[in-house]
């Protein structure tokens, strides 16, 4: 693999932002005589012909080439293919971690190619949850710590709200009784959990997971899917995972297929086309 995802705690922060309302659909279609407009929906990331590359020895090497993809808001999109294709590469971008060398991209109407270093960093701090292979949580503070920790960082300051909404999504991971553990105690399906509910601390609406069930056995892998999936269906959250899991795969809305670089395939099944 040429590219590693690696990100400063200080860049995985997340601030608050509204949920839009749920439309009542009874009234909507009864209101027959008033025009309405229904907003599409907006991309998440929108690649166009980006290619990027690496100085590696003093050799020009080619990580991605010419790619595109439009990742709708609310999707689940996996990014399937053998190791090296360049699907870390894709998330380093999208997260604003690297730029194109060649190409155009936007992540939720932001151009990467004409952003500065602080308002990328600025952006990904409002925008962006991580959810990393080797969980990257801080060993020295307990599960709870390590969700609480991404609020205060990002100037949370009422202690009280911070305590109650972390208590809430360390009950929404199913580990309220380990709360109180650190890291090594807990094993690794449980310190999965605790980085989703990291990712999630601060409401971002775009979250990428790079291989998120790789270190994990099946039954624990198949929690951490499930866990996936309430992201999108109950907080409507986007999701961009880079996976080799069929599981994460057959729930995907898109399926972006790697390799060596290049976009060999994009499939949307059949239950999203319909």
């Amino acid at each position: 693999m040429l590219a590693k995802l690696v990100i400063h705690p200080t860049s995985i922060l997340s601030l608050s932002i509204s949920p839009i309302d749920a439309i009542d659909l009874k009234n909507l279609m009864a209101s027959t005589n008033e025009e309405i407009e229904v907003r599409a929906p907006r991309l998440a990331a929108d690649f166009l012909d980006v290619s990027k590359e690496y100085m590696v020895n003093g050799k020009r090497l080619k990580a991605l080439s010419s790619i595109t993809l439009n990742i709708k808001e609310g999707e689940v999109a996996a990014i399937v293919g053998p190791s090296g294709a360049g699907k870390t590469t894709v998330l380093n971008i999208i997260a604003g971690l690297e730029k194109p060398s060649q190409g155009e991209a936007r992540v939720l109407g932001l151009d990467l190619n004409g952003s500065n270093e602080h308002s990328l960093s600025a952006f990904r701090s409002a925008n962006i949850g991580f959810i990393f292979q080797s969980y990257n949580l801080v060993s020295t503070l307990t599960a709870e710590e390590n969700v609480e920790l991404m609020m205060e960082l990002a100037g949370w300051s009422d202690s009280g709200r911070n305590e109650k909404l972390t208590a809430e999504l360390i009950s929404m991971v199913g580990l309220t009784d380990r709360a109180k553990h650190l890291p090594a105690q807990l094993s690794g399906g449980e310190q999965q959990r605790v980085a989703i509910a990291r990712a999630i601390a601060n409401d971002p609406p775009l979250i990428l997971a790079d291989e998120p069930t790789g270190n994990l056995d099946q039954k624990t892998g198949l929690e951490i899917v499930k866990l996936l999936a309430r992201l999108k269906g109950e907080k409507g959250k986007t999701l961009v995972v880079t996976t080799h899991d069929d599981r994460i795969v057959e729930m995907a809305d898109v399926i972006y297929r790697l390799e060596n670089g290049s976009l060999e395939s994009v499939d949307r099944p059949a239950r999203v086309r319909s």
